[in-house]
């Protein structure tokens, strides 16, 4: 019997190879103008890594990754088993490197990128693969708004590198520490008085992560919030700066966008500037770029407090 590859993993053939080979040398010529750095991660770390930094509650954690477990060698009723899980996105594990090797130290800006394979056990379907592949960078160490433009920037530069003039860009604000619990009550208060009108997982996290309810493609879920307060309503006054500098920025770099109160994108480590990538031409999964910024990943993984900020795509 002929054995055939495993669905949702995909060969990459002579013609094709080629077409990704210029994509990936366009990315390496842009990031350089950029000044970051290639940066090469394994495609296996501890689970815990991803639980910690994407968020327990997240599809990703709760559903779509491949975890196993490794043994330390020992005999077997014995060992102690590590959970293993093949990475999923490639930002916590950027961060985990740059922590574990003290580069802060170092160089007080680390402006990083990398490319490669990620995994998640997502269902089978035009656009979604379980083996995907991804180009991504981060800029650690830089808090203000120009660094977010910068990456915005770079990205527009990447898209007409390759010719690509149809993506067009959506940003949001998710606010910081100081004002998005209030935003938070606000919107559970919201989304309790329409609890039946949403799907089992939204019931289900609706008090540990009701911005996730914003983010659900369930039918149901997009009716029922679809006149839900807006987080832009309720940014304290150093987010609404920090915000309003980076549309400035775009502006004044003659780069084109619209705002998205709804976009909470799916990882629990964003905050303050998110921002989409999107084209009508590849039907329902229509990202082709995403990101924002993540200033309390690099402390939450065990590192000083430095700000993030990156995109994959």
């Amino acid at each position: 019997m002929k054995i055939t590859s495993i669905k949702g993993f995909a060969d990459i053939l002579p013609g094709d190879v080629e077409l990704w080979q210029s994509a990936e040398s366009t990315a390496r010529q842009v990031f350089r103008d950029y000044c970051f750095s290639e940066i090469r991660i394994p495609i296996v770390e501890k689970t815990e890594l991803f639980s910690r930094s994407i968020g327990e509650t997240t599809d990703i954690v709760e559903k779509e990754m491949y975890t196993f477990e490794d043994r330390d060698g020992r005999a077997a009723e014995n060992a102690e088993a590590t959970k293993l899980t093949l990475r999923p996105e490639g930002t916590a594990g950027v961060v985990r490197a740059y922590i574990e090797a003290e580069m802060f130290k170092i160089e007080p800006v680390r402006k990083l990128y990398y490319m490669g394979p990620m995994f998640r056990r997502e269902r089978p379907q035009k656009g979604r693969m379980r083996q995907f592949h991804q180009i991504g960078a981060e800029a650690l160490g830089r808090g203000d708004p120009l660094i977010d433009a910068e990456i915005l920037l770079l990205l527009h530069d990447f898209f007409h590198a390759l010719g690509l003039t149809e993506p067009t860009l959506q940003i949001n604000s998710l606010g910081c520490s100081d004002c998005r619990p209030k935003y938070r009550e606000i919107l559970l208060a919201f989304l309790k008085e329409r609890q039946d009108e949403l799907c089992g997982n939204c019931r289900r996290r609706i008090d540990r992560n009701p911005l996730r309810a914003l983010d659900c493609k369930e039918p149901g879920c997009i009716r029922a919030t679809r006149d839900a307060p807006s987080i832009l309503d309720w940014l304290c006054a150093a987010c609404r700066a920090h915000f309003a500098t980076v549309q400035r920025s775009l502006t004044a770099a003659g780069v084109g966008f619209s705002l998205n109160p709804r976009m909470v994108r799916g990882l629990d480590y964003y905050c303050r500037t998110t921002f989409e990538w999107t084209t009508a031409l590849l039907g329902s999964q229509s990202a082709v770029a995403a990101g924002g910024r993540y200033d309390g990943l690099v402390q939450e993984l065990g590192g000083p407090p430095i700000a993030g900020v990156g995109f994959a795509l």
